[in-house]
């Protein structure tokens, strides 16, 4: 009877935690589908996501790279912009062993955001779902806590270039951001009816 409580209370906490996890995952597309910079007015209508996925939210193992040197990375314009590797976050997904280099931005270096670090991926999901040049997560330095990082591609999105065309210089997220998997989680494909 002990086993059986303790089972059930277990579940419903279970639950519970996912519920709170759906909600706050609800209001961060609300709020980005809200106040989308480029995507406004019943356009909005069009920005689409993957169904939630608790599973495409893990804990990462972060190793920090010290003094990576600075490089170009390509973008979708002719404005090349400077990021280094800030470390290295390996983590298992659906029974995979994968990893994402972190960068950070020496154009944020000097301001109020530099704190933020940029994740750049591609997955198998891209042009078939999801914008064919990848997606983007942004975190934050204070999330690096013990030398692990959670990374929720819940929240993953799009460029500004999945939106207009020869407008911006979107990153293009480096060879080594390749996942050799489908993501489907976060921000899909926009396409405008």
């Amino acid at each position: 009877m002990k086993t059986a409580f303790l089972s059930f209370m277990l579940a419903a906490s279970f639950i519970a935690a996912a519920q709170g996890y759906s909600d706050s995952l609800r209001m961060f597309r609300h709020n980005y589908v809200t106040t989308h910079e480029v995507v406004k007015g019943a356009d909005a209508a069009n920005l689409q996501f993957y169904e939630i996925n608790p599973s495409y939210s893990v804990v990462a193992n972060f190793e920090k790279i010290e003094n990576s040197p600075w490089f170009q990375m390509k973008t979708s314009g002719t404005l090349q912009k400077m990021y280094r590797v800030y470390g290295v976050a390996k983590f298992n997904l659906n029974g995979q062993q994968l990893s994402l280099n972190i960068y950070q931005s020496q154009d944020l270096l000097n301001t109020s955001y530099a704190s933020y670090l940029f994740l750049p991926f591609t997955d198998a999901t891209n042009g078939n779902g999801s914008y064919i040049s990848g997606r983007y997560i942004d975190l934050k330095m204070d999330a690096i806590q013990n030398g692990t990082v959670k990374l929720d591609f819940n929240r993953s999105y799009n460029p500004y270039c999945a939106y207009v065309d020869g407008v911006y210089n979107c990153p293009i997220p480096p060879k080594e951001n390749h996942l050799p998997v489908a993501i489907t989680a976060g921000e899909r494909n926009y396409v405008k009816e």
